[in-house]
């Protein structure tokens, strides 16, 4: 006996498949929902490790600039107790100056010379005087280079022929000249360098 399907089968099957592509599609769909969610979630959390570490360098930076304004405070102290430093040492070589200056003057010069005007501008010396020769002069400017401790790079500006009259004698021939001298500046002890200035260095660096 020969039996005959007469039922619609490929509706059925068309049926199937489409339930099977709609079950595959919205499976899809999950599955891509939580790879979303997931990622949504990932890049959640970076944003909020990001501002978190955002956060702490902004501390970190705050405290550095903090640091860095006391620094540059201290610096700007150190520099001014330098400055007063400086200008006390000043003084003091100032005050004494003339003491050193006329003293290195009566070793230098030679006989045969007279000086008749000493004037200092600054670190300069103007010398103006009377010389028998001008072998004295020479002599003068070498005493200076090599003796004195506290004048150095003579500088001959002028001299020339100058006749002077003296009381009971003829008219003698000498020779009127001017020079420059500087003085040397004065050697600051160690002991001294290392004082307010060196103390506020030293706390600069336990600061740092």
């Amino acid at each position: 006996m020969i039996l005959i399907n007469l039922l619609p089968y490929r509706e059925e099957r068309r049926k199937r498949r489409k339930q099977a592509f709609f079950a595959g599609m919205g499976l899809a769909a999950i599955i891509g929902a939580l790879i979303v969610g997931a990622i949504f979630l990932l890049l959640q959390y970076l944003t909020i490790e990001q501002q978190h570490r955002n956060q702490y360098l902004k501390t970190e930076i705050e405290k550095l600039e903090l640091q860095i304004r006391d620094i540059a405070n201290l610096r700007a102290e150190i520099d001014a107790l330098k400055s007063r430093q400086k200008a006390v040492e000043d003084l003091q070589t100032d005050r004494n100056t003339p003491v050193h200056l006329i003293n290195d003057l009566a070793k230098a010069v030679p006989e045969g010379i007279y000086l008749t005007s000493i004037k200092q501008s600054d670190k300069v010396v103007t010398l103006a005087g009377i010389a028998q020769t001008n072998e004295r002069v020479s002599e003068f400017m070498r005493n200076i280079m090599r003796e004195s401790e506290w004048l150095y790079k003579p500088e001959l500006g002028e001299i020339k022929l100058a006749n002077v009259s003296t009381v009971g004698r003829d008219q003698k021939r000498l020779f009127e000249f001017n020079m420059q001298v500087t003085i040397k500046a004065a050697e600051v002890p160690a002991d001294k360098a290392s004082g307010p200035a060196g103390a506020a260095s030293a706390a600069s660096a336990k600061g740092t």
